[in-house]
């Protein structure tokens, strides 16, 4: 498969920066302090839905000053398709769940989906109750959930960065942009 290298950074170089890193960061203390009060004396398990909500589950466990075990699971409805399907694990959950309280960390809600189908999953494993933590919110009626914390809400249009990709590149941008408005 060829990449035209051109065309993703000229995709960076045009795209509008939706929220530079001061504001992602000061989202991200935000949240951490949120979740801290929450749920710092429940043993929680939280779990890092790959490969998006890598780079924002980074930077949050280093704020939350409480013991909790901390893993990662791998669950896709697409398959390289653009239509979602069943849910297919890549990397299930590992730890026990029963009777914990799970945090499950993801870099967007969009439509919650495939999160609402992750929820269902680790509540039929006995979890004694399931939060979510998303750092960005897209604003829009086709919601199927609300994330219990969020970092940002943002307007209905395709993003990067902070995780998030464009064409499987730019997670690693330093803000949350957006594509070009046409």
């Amino acid at each position: 498969m060829s990449v035209d290298l051109d065309h993703i950074q000229t995709t960076y170089a045009e795209a509008d920066c939706l929220f530079s890193e001061v504001q992602v960061e000061a989202a991200i203390d935000r949240i951490a302090a949120e979740i801290t009060e929450v749920l710092a004396d429940t043993n929680p398990v939280l779990y890092t839905v790959m490969n998006g909500g890598l780079v924002f589950a980074g930077k949050l466990l280093t704020r939350l000053n409480f013991p909790l075990e901390s893993s990662y699971l791998h669950a896709t409805r697409y398959r390289n398709t653009i239509n979602g399907g069943e849910l297919d694990w890549k990397v299930p959950p590992e730890q026990n769940m029963e009777g914990r309280t799970v945090l499950i960390v993801d870099d967007i809600l969009d439509e919650g989906l495939t999160l609402a189908a992750i929820i269902e999953f680790c509540n039929a494993q006995g979890a004694k109750e399931v939060l979510t933590a998303v750092l960005v919110n897209k604003l829009h009626d086709n919601k199927t959930l609300k994330s219990n914390f969020t970092g940002l809400n943002v307007e209905d249009r395709y993003l990067f960065g902070y995780g998030m990709d464009y064409q499987g590149y730019w997670r690693n941008a330093p803000c949350i942009f957006a594509l070009k408005a046409e």
